[in-house]
């Protein structure tokens, strides 16, 4: 009995004892599944960087849990839980989450989401994003507690605020931005590379870059721009482009590699400036700097430049360079009668001649107006530089077309300096090479020289009487003296020629070969002319006073006076002033004159014809003679130059010359008067050809006023060793 109790109580006790232990795995297995689960949620929490948060709305407690790394080293993490009871949102936000907690509450909502302001460990306001829902209600249904997880987004809404300012910015900027791959393929591009380049960002979009790429630049040179960007990171410089449409456009581009977190190139960005215009602006003012816009030739700052190199070149080689300054002859004469326009075409025209005929090395130039410079390189003699000077006068010698298909005909006049013979620097060369054309234009025109040092003094001397030539009225310099013309058919003294002469105190005498040049030049003569002109029918009201009634009285008038001065008015009012008859005032014109500006002086001719006055044809037979402006004009009479005089009766040319003159002017009605006359056997041939009038020192050489009154009222034709031939014919 006892035994069985015994035994009853052990096996009481064996089932005690193993329903103790089997409850006791249960618990470790039920706290093994604990701790497992909290070790994946901290793993989770630390992984999402995400914090759990479970909110009592009853009591307003907030229990959140979150992990930190305890050790850097072995990545341990330790779960944290805190019971925060006054939970701060910021106040700019709290409406927001309350408005957004009530609808979840609600059932409006499934989720409880927010993105807002809260207080952070270091009491800054940190962004946070909430994401909960409601776990616990009580009978009625009434939300107890909400529970979820928030995760720090300040860097992110950081990172968004960046990409978006990012954004407004590309899509606001003038330049144009593109984002293209490591195999150079279009990721992105803004609205200004699509006003560009014509593409929308559709239509590029993975597509290679080199859908821009122009036949300007050659496979090699993408080539090497896209390696070095692939080796450097980084491409800048200018790369012509083209447009969708097939147009072109200059690009200002810079390229930089943008790395991504291990440091490798990810992407490209490039920004394109398009700068064809400010190119073009940039070319444009870069001409206008140093080309002159007219002719296209090189302005005066750039042939300093290039006068410059040559010389340095020069002292470099051992050799020479030449300086043509070459100015057209009485330009300002065809410019005022044909107009400027006229005068531009000529320019024009002429700068063309002058690049044909000098060499592709040299460089030809425009200084101003009708001046023009070549400066001529690798010069081994001087003789080259007379030789393009030579060539360049014969190419003048051909009429210039210009654009209404009308022919000029104009001659250049050409002064050469040497380096290093005449000068060092550019300004010296080109002062003396001006002083040598000034010198070859003194000398007759349409030629050349090479400078000298004689030059300086003769230029300073012209320097020096043209601003004498200024005061010459003022001061009284001025006279008239006056040579006689006889009629080889009555023995008679027709007329007087008025000649003028300079009298300086200091210079003394000055011919008129000298000053009358400078005069037209400056512009003087109008002045000049009108006293001349003044004087001298002066002076015949005073000897028509004296009984001559019939004398007539010739006065020279330049070029300027009929192109400039209102002569014909002038003339008018003398006649009008002295009481003079007209048909005793002859007007001499040189024949340059009236050939060349036959057009332009018609009119003031033909004025003063039907005023009564005589009109002359001065140095006949040295320019170009035109028998239909003889025709046309109301030339009264010609005047046979000197020239043709001097070697008469030895020379059998300048007799059939002077013979088909008076031939000819008298076939036309013209007066005959030959100037020069100093020989008798001169005389005695002219009677023969019928020559009307002869004039010189055979005759009488010039007189003043009151000596040549004594010579014509003491004249008496029966000296003359004519006499018994004087009778008509």
């Amino acid at each position: 009995m006892l035994a069985g109790y015994v035994l009853l109580v052990g096996m009481l006790v064996m089932t005690l004892v193993r329903g103790w232990e089997r409850r006791k795995r249960i618990r470790e297995g039920y706290f093994a599944q604990i701790r497992e689960r909290e070790e994946r949620l901290k793993v989770a929490l630390w992984a999402s960087e995400e914090i759990f948060w479970d909110y009592d709305l009853s009591a307003g407690v907030m229990h959140r849990m979150s992990v930190e790394e305890a050790s850097a080293s072995d990545h341990a993490i330790d779960l944290f839980s805190e019971v925060d009871s006054e939970h701060q949102i910021h106040p700019d936000d709290l409406l927001l989450v309350r408005e957004r907690m009530r609808a979840h509450r609600r059932g409006r909502v499934p989720f409880f989401l927010s993105e807002h302001r809260t207080r952070g460990p270091g009491d800054e306001w940190i962004w946070v994003r909430a994401r909960g829902r409601v776990v616990e209600r009580d009978d009625r249904g009434r939300a107890l507690r909400i529970a979820g997880t928030a995760r720090d987004i300040t860097a992110y809404r950081s990172d968004v605020r960046d990409r978006r300012i990012a954004s407004e910015v590309l899509r606001s900027m003038a330049e144009a931005v593109c984002v293209f791959d490591r195999e150079f393929n279009f990721l992105s591009i803004n609205t200004a590379f699509e006003t560009m380049s014509g593409y929308s960002d559709g239509e590029v979009h993975a597509k290679s870059i080199a859908l821009l790429d122009n036949p300007r630049h050659d496979a090699a040179f993408y080539r090497e721009m896209r390696h070095s960007l692939a080796a450097d990171g980084h491409w800048a410089g200018e790369i012509w482009q083209q447009r969708k449409d097939g147009s072109e456009f200059l690009s200002r581009m810079e390229c930089n590699a943008v790395s991504d977190a291990a440091g490798e190139d990810e992407h490209y960005v490039a920004v394109l400036s398009d700068v064809t215009d400010s190119k073009r602006a940039e070319q444009e003012l870069r001409f206008l700097a140093n080309y002159d816009t007219l002719t296209n030739l090189p302005n005066r700052t750039l042939l300093s430049e290039r006068l410059s190199q040559a010389i340095v070149n020069a002292r470099r080689e051992d050799t020479k360079v030449a300086v043509l300054f070459l100015d057209l002859d009485r330009f300002k004469d065809i410019n005022d009668s044909l107009g400027h326009a006229a005068g531009d075409r000529i320019l024009r025209a002429s700068a063309a001649r002058l690049r044909e005929v000098a060499p592709a090395t040299a460089t030809v130039a425009r200084l101003s107006g009708d001046e023009f410079t070549i400066v001529l390189e690798h010069v081994r003699s001087p003789d080259e530089g007379d030789t393009l000077a030579r060539d360049i006068i014969r190419a003048f010698d051909a009429p210039l077309t210009v654009e209404n298909r009308r022919d000029i005909l104009i001659s250049p006049t050409i002064g050469i300096s040497l380096y290093p013979d005449h000068g060092q620097v550019p300004t010296d060369l080109l002062k003396h090479a001006d002083t040598a054309m000034y010198q070859a234009k003194a000398a007759g025109r349409h030629t050349f020289l090479r400078y000298t040092e004689q030059m300086e003094s003769e230029i300073r001397q012209r320097a020096t009487l043209s601003g004498e030539l200024r005061k010459v009225l003022d001061n009284g310099e001025l006279r008239l003296v006056y040579q006689p013309r006889l009629s080889l058919t009555t023995g008679k003294i027709t007329g007087v020629e008025a000649l003028l002469r300079w009298e300086h105190p200091q210079f003394g005498e000055i011919t008129p070969e000298r000053f009358i040049p400078l005069a037209e030049e400056s512009g003087m003569i109008l002045p000049i002319g009108e006293w001349v002109l003044r004087e001298a029918c002066s002076t015949l009201k005073r000897w028509r006073q004296h009984g001559l009634q019939a004398l007539t009285m010739s006065v020279n008038v330049s070029a300027l006076q009929l192109l400039r001065g209102d002569l014909a008015g002038l003339v008018a009012r003398l006649l009008d002033e002295l009481k003079i008859p007209a048909g005793q005032l002859e007007l001499e014109l040189t024949e340059s004159v009236v050939m060349t500006k036959a057009e332009q002086t018609a009119g003031t001719l033909h004025t003063l014809r039907g005023l009564g006055v005589l009109l002359a044809v001065d140095d006949f037979g040295t320019g170009y003679s035109s028998l239909a402006y003889l025709k046309r004009l109301p030339i009264t009479t010609l005047k046979i130059d000197k020239a043709f005089i001097d070697d008469i009766p030895t020379s059998a040319d300048d007799q059939a010359i002077t013979s088909s003159i008076i031939a000819m002017a008298r076939s036309l009605g013209l007066t005959v008067v030959a100037e020069g006359v100093e020989q008798q056997a001169q005389a005695d041939f002219l009677r023969t050809q019928l020559c009307d009038e002869i004039q010189g020192y055979w005759l009488s050489q010039p007189l003043d006023p009151y000596r040549c009154l004594a010579f014509l009222r003491n004249w008496d034709a029966s000296r003359l060793p004519l006499q018994a031939s004087l009778s008509p014919a």
